[in-house]
């Protein structure tokens, strides 16, 4: 039976992520092409992105974006160089430790943005 190790995560938080940068792609091309409706309405939306939830959100958008391409280029690893499998889990705590270096900067960046002053 298998039992769900750093494989099995890896696998699951790529498929995630991937479909997390989907979405928010989905979502930026609606926003900037909301422009054809009209100066007010792209403006509305615009100042939408201001409140904290989307401050968070961009976080949350940098976690997915930095693990999803370090995770890619673990894949990449693994599959071209016969010695990439057997440190795949290392790996994966290295991708692990990368995006949460970029999270943490990231909430940095935007903390005084959440709280309200630019």
């Amino acid at each position: 039976m298998y039992k769900g190790r750093e494989g099995q995560w890896a696998f699951l938080l790529h498929r995630l992520s991937g479909l997390a940068i989907l979405l928010y792609l989905m979502l930026h091309v609606f926003s900037i092409g909301s422009v054809i409706l009209g100066e007010e309405f792209y403006m509305r939306i615009h100042h939408v992105y201001d409140l904290g939830i989307f401050r968070v959100g961009l976080i949350a958008v940098v976690a997915g974006v930095v693990y999803h391409a370090f995770n890619g280029l673990r894949i990449i690893v693994m599959d071209f160089a016969g010695a990439g499998v057997a440190y795949q889990r290392q790996m994966w705590y290295g991708v692990l430790a990368i995006t949460a270096l970029a999270t943490l900067y990231a909430a940095w960046a935007q903390f005084p943005r959440i709280l309200g002053g630019y």
